[in-house]
C-alpha cells in the first residue's frame, strides 16, 4: 500500500503504528496493494474547520474520512483499471487523546482506532442506521483485535 502520512499537527503521533493499521486493514478488506491513501493529521482549529466546511457540523471531530469516485480502481468492489486511489483521512490528535483518557487507554491506541474507522468510512461503510452500525463497528473491532495480536506476536519473536 502506498500510505502518506502528512503530520501538521505540532504533535508527535505514531505515525509507523498509524501506517501499519491502516495497511493491515486495508489488505484484510481485499484492497489492491497498489492502493494510495492520504493520511493527514491536524491541529484542532484545522480540524473544526474542516468539520464545519464538509460535514456542516460544529467545533472539532475525531476522524474525517474523503474518499474518492466510488469506481476508483482499488476499491474492493472495483472493477476499473488504473492508479488506485482511495482517498484522504484527517485525524485529530488532541480529539483522540481527550477520548483516549475518557476510554482509559492510550492516545495511540485511539489514534489507531480512529484510522481503522477511518479506512472503513472510506470503503463505504457507515453506521448511521442500527444495522450498518453493528456491522461497521463489529468489523472495526475485528480489524484492530487481528492487527493487535499480530503486532504482539511479531513483538514476542
Amino acid at each position: 500500500m502506498g500510505i502518506e502520512i502528512i503530520n501538521e499537527s505540532g504533535r508527535e503521533v505514531d505515525e509507523s503504528g498509524i501506517r501499519a493499521v491502516s495497511d493491515f486493514a486495508l489488505l484484510e478488506m481485499g484492497v489492491n496493494p497498489l492502493a494510495e491513501l492520504s493520511i493527514l493529521v491536524v491541529d484542532i482549529d484545522h480540524m473544526t474547520e474542516l468539520n464545519k466546511r464538509w460535514m456542516g457540523g460544529t467545533g472539532p471531530t475525531d476522524v474525517l474520512s474523503f474518499p474518492m469516485d466510488d469506481a476508483m480502481p482499488g476499491r474492493p468492489d472495483s472493477s476499473e483499471p488504473g492508479t488506485p486511489i482511495l482517498g484522504d483521512l484527517v485525524l485529530s490528535p488532541e480529539v483522540a487523546e481527550a477520548q483516549a483518557k475518557e476510554a482509559g487507554h492510550s492516545t495511540a491506541d485511539e489514534m489507531h482506532m480512529l484510522t481503522v474507522h477511518g479506512v472503513l468510512h472510506i470503503l463505504g461503510y457507515d453506521h448511521a442506521e442500527p444495522e450498518q452500525a453493528k456491522e461497521m463497528f463489529g468489523l472495526q473491532n475485528r480489524l484492530l483485535d487481528a492487527w493487535r495480536a499480530k503486532r504482539a506476536a511479531a513483538a514476542e519473536s
